[in-house]
């Protein structure tokens, strides 16, 4: 009995402790209602999602559908919202609840970043594990006020003779790309990568819209020739929502913009911004904006100029650093007065026209001359250039101007004689093979060989053999003067003698072993 009421004084002392130490915690509780806004999916289509709710939503606010799967804000009507979808819906239907994240959509950034392929929201896609970033910027930012913005006068070599020579593109400059289909835009674009290799340049290739396999290739390419090194690939390709094409090229300039105010040099090419335009098409008919021309919104100028004028030189005391554009854009027949390649055109400071005739005929690369201009020129040119420059610019235009009147059979002088045979040896020296971009040396040396007549002896399928031996000659017997060339030192007359005297010596040497050969 005693045992009993032994056992029941524990017990009772025992919830007596327990619902003490209750009352204790629960007294220091404070419980608050927490409001939380949550939207409801009306519709969802190829890329978008309409949503009621939510009635204090932002603008490019991010939101939450169910499965993970995240959209931009676009359209804020009185009734619904318009949300971008940035990735696959199949996990959406209409009824599916919509949660705010406060946040605005970013994009990690860093050197982690340096090697690697992404899509347009930082998930990697090269199996090389998660992308370990020093911090995240938002995808939309300002462009460098005025201000902070520095003159283009340093010069970013492509490699490329005719370019380099004829259509300089300068640090912080915007050059457009533009040709029909399939005449090497891409090309060029990869080939101006690849030069960078020893110029402490960060590239950033985004690629917009384009066929898997391509993007597929171009990744090869650069992994071939090491460029990957210094180089970061954004990839949306025409398989992925419209949405994630739509912020790619935005997302890869956040990228460009962090090492720029860091003072480094960044190159980011937009390939291509003919097929964003018609993603950002189809996500504002979808999302029923008013159409315009060609059933594209009123406002896509604007949405590449907010994009391409992101790109600058900064002033030292900003940093120094530089966002160079090499947009692409596509054109159809050779029209380069269509709606999309003019409002990029009257954007940019100048473009690289390539010309499908010029393809056709294997005169590779196919830039048109004529139609291709850049506006900061001589600027951004190191000095040795425009040494040559003026002589091959000249000397192209007329040859160009009397080619198609040769073609009508009439006599012609001896003078016309000389300028097309002269033309025809300049246009020889501008083709290049893909992946071969050459040093600034070299290419200073074919032109002065070409242009100073030093060449006017060897037939024309012959000139390219002869400039390869004449860049030889001139590389081992005078490494001191074309290091000067390089560092920008400005040529003298003594120094184009010097390089006209290899070139003849070279010619006269290529002509006796010939004619040995024949004997």
């Amino acid at each position: 009995m005693s045992t009993t009421a032994s056992g029941r004084e524990e017990l009772s002392s025992f919830l007596d402790e327990t619902f003490e130490t209750l009352d204790t915690v629960l007294s220091e509780q404070h419980v608050e209602l927490r409001q939380r806004e949550v939207g409801v999916v009306e519709y969802v289509g190829h890329g978008i999602a309409r949503v009621t709710g939510l009635p204090n939503i932002r603008a490019e606010e991010i939101v939450r559908f169910p499965g993970n799967l995240f959209g931009l804000v676009f359209n804020i009507d009185p009734e619904e919202i318009g949300v971008i979808l940035l990735g696959a819906s199949e996990e959406i239907q209409a009824g599916s609840e919509v949660r705010r994240t406060g946040r605005i959509l970013d994009i990690p950034v860093g050197d982690a970043l340096i090697g690697r392929v992404v899509d347009a929201i930082g998930q990697p896609l090269d199996n090389l594990g998660e992308v370990k970033a020093v911090r995240r910027l938002p995808v939309e930012r300002e462009a460098p006020p005025v201000m902070a913005r520095s003159p283009v006068t340093v010069p970013l070599q492509t490699g490329i003779k005719v370019i380099d020579a004829l259509i300089p593109i300068g640090r912080g400059q915007r050059e457009l790309i533009v040709g029909d289909r399939q005449t090497g835009k891409t090309a060029i674009a990869i080939d101006t990568v690849i030069n960078q290799w020893d110029k402490d340049v960060i590239c950033i290739y985004c690629a917009i819209g384009k066929k898997s396999s391509d993007v597929a290739k171009v990744i090869a390419d650069l992994r071939e020739h090491n460029a990957m090194a210094y180089s970061i690939v954004v990839v949306a390709t025409g398989e992925d929502p419209p949405g994630l094409q739509f912020i790619a090229p935005y997302a890869a300039t956040s990228i460009g913009e962090y090492f720029m105010e860091k003072g480094r040099d960044v190159l980011v090419i937009y390939d291509d911004l003919t097929y964003h335009a018609r993603a950002y098409r189809e996500l504002s008919l979808l999302l029923r904006r008013p159409p315009g021309r060609e059933a594209f919104p009123g406002d896509i100028f604007y949405i590449h100029s907010r994009l391409l004028e992101r790109s600058t030189h900064l002033r030292e005391e900003n940093g120094g650093g530089s966002l160079t554009a090499l947009p692409i854009t596509e054109t159809e027949a050779q029209d380069i007065s269509a709606y999309i390649p003019t409002n990029l055109i009257s954007i940019t400071d100048g473009q690289i026209y390539l010309s499908p005739r010029l393809f056709q005929k294997g005169i590779l690369p196919a830039v048109d001359v004529g139609k291709s201009v850049s506006r900061v020129g001589g600027k951004a040119q190191l000095p040795a250039y425009r040494f040559v420059a003026g002589d091959l610019r000249i000397s192209y235009s007329q040859f160009e101007e009397l080619e198609t009147f040769s073609r009508f059979g009439t006599r012609l002088d001896d003078n016309t004689k000389r300028v097309l045979e002269r033309g025809w040896r300049i246009r020889e020296i501008l083709k290049q093979p893909q992946y071969e971009p050459m040093r600034v040396s070299e290419q200073i040396t074919a032109l002065l060989s070409v242009t100073g007549g030093a060449f006017d002896a060897v037939a024309t399928e012959k000139v390219g053999e002869a400039e390869a031996q004449v860049r030889k000659q001139t590389v081992e017997q005078h490494g001191d003067l074309c290091s000067r060339i390089e560092t920008g030192a400005k040529l003298t007359a003594d120094d184009k003698a010097t390089l006209q005297h290899v070139a003849e010596i070279t010619v006269r040497d290529m002509k006796e072993n010939g004619n040995r050969a024949d004997h």
